[in-house]
């Protein structure tokens, strides 16, 4: 809980707006773009989702750190999100996977934590102005200095943060993360080490969710994951019965390079794409992409079906978005919608096995409504058609 023994953080955006608060983790300052996440549990998976890079997460359910921190429900090997703003923060979790406190995970990674502020007023700024840049800085600090600096920071738009997520080395995961070795030329045979798994998948990592993978491995896939600058050859070469495009962080239009892949990929393999995955697959077949004002970030946002008429409750991080109207005259099919701004949340190719959504259907945190679309991606790999 809030103790003015704390040392004083501030949190200035770039339009100006203050907020005061107390340190409970790190201190220093950091910069990035100031968003909010309106899920009730799963603060350790919004901490370690490589999507929230460059980001500083307000959480607004009001109490946070009750149940602490666990080894196994990490998404990515760690911290992520460039700082952390809550409302009130409990020193004393109870919980029996419990094994360290929020303050001690933040602490590890050298990530600011700060608490004492008014979330639920700064949730409706964001949600009025719009998400925007901002910094937290601990002691007592010129709010007019913390303003220039925050002016001077770049954001998101425009820039690749994928390159500051993805494995710098490709790995196995097949239930658990393997070191695979690597050289020029190597072969489907050098590399997968048990033909009796009736699925064999090349991830690209944007910025994969652990969950995602545990996912596939739970379905008989062994998967490869790739750098996200892996060649269409590189990947081709290793045979693969489909390509999963991982979600991840940042402007899809800056990972040029990704794009050009998937465009190439298009007609030789059946492709699931997540979140950013799913954005780079619609500027691959001819789509274009926007900012949204605020985005998704949550575990309730309801999306229905196109094809079956229902709504399903999912768990979704994004800022960005794949235009409707970019997509007419493709040959491109919208299967999904967001029932609260109508917004682009899953597409399928008319003619190729090729399918993706803007949500998460694997959580961690979230509701599990969407899980089939996993079993989806089996039966797309089982005939390569739809």
């Amino acid at each position: 809980m809030a103790s003015f023994n704390q040392p004083r953080a501030t949190l200035v955006l770039e339009d100006g707006r203050t907020f005061y608060g107390q340190t409970f983790a790190g201190q220093g300052e950091t910069l990035g773009e100031v968003v909010f996440n309106t899920a009730m549990t799963g603060y350790q998976e919004v901490l370690t989702d490589p999507s929230y890079k460059g980001q500083i997460v307000s959480m607004t359910y009001p109490l946070i750190g009750n149940y602490g921190i666990n080894d196994e429900d990490m998404e990515s090997a760690a911290i992520q999100v460039e700082g952390f703003i809550v409302r009130e923060y409990m020193p004393y979790p109870s919980n029996w996977r419990s094994q360290r406190s929020l303050k001690e995970f933040l602490d590890e990674g050298q990530v600011l934590g700060i608490e004492g502020l008014d979330t639920r007023a700064l949730t409706k700024h964001i949600r009025t102005a719009g998400a925007m840049k901002g910094i937290i800085a601990t002691g007592d600090r010129d709010p007019e200095e913390l303003l220039q600096r925050v002016q001077g920071y770049p954001g998101l738009v425009g820039r690749d943060m994928v390159e500051k997520v993805t494995t710098p080395s490709p790995f196995l995961w097949d239930g658990e993360r393997r070191p695979l070795p690597w050289k020029s030329g190597i072969t489907a045979a050098d590399v997968w080490p048990d033909r009796s798994h009736p699925y064999k998948v090349v991830a690209l990592d944007y910025g994969i969710k652990y969950n995602i993978l545990r996912h596939l491995a739970g379905r008989d896939c062994h998967t490869i994951v790739l750098p996200a600058q892996a060649e269409p050859a590189d990947i081709l070469a290793l045979e693969p019965d489909g390509l999963f495009l991982s979600n991840g962080p940042g402007d899809p239009a800056a990972v040029t390079y990704a794009i050009n892949t998937v465009r190439l990929l298009l007609p030789e393999l059946p492709i699931f794409g997540i979140c950013l995955g799913h954005q780079l697959l619609g500027l691959a077949m001819g789509g274009t992409t926007f900012k949204l004002k605020f985005g998704h970030r949550g575990g309730n946002q309801p999306v229905k079906d196109l094809l079956t008429g229902k709504v399903e409750i999912t768990s979704q991080n994004h800022g960005f978005c794949v235009d409707i109207n970019s997509l007419k005259g493709k040959d491109v099919e919208l299967t999904h919608i967001n029932l609260n701004d109508q917004t682009l949340e899953g597409m399928r190719h008319r003619k190729l096995p090729i399918y993706s959504v803007q949500y998460h259907p694997e959580a961690s945190p979230g509701p599990h409504d969407a899980t089939y679309l996993f079993d989806n991606f089996l039966t797309l790999m089982q005939r390569k058609s739809w």
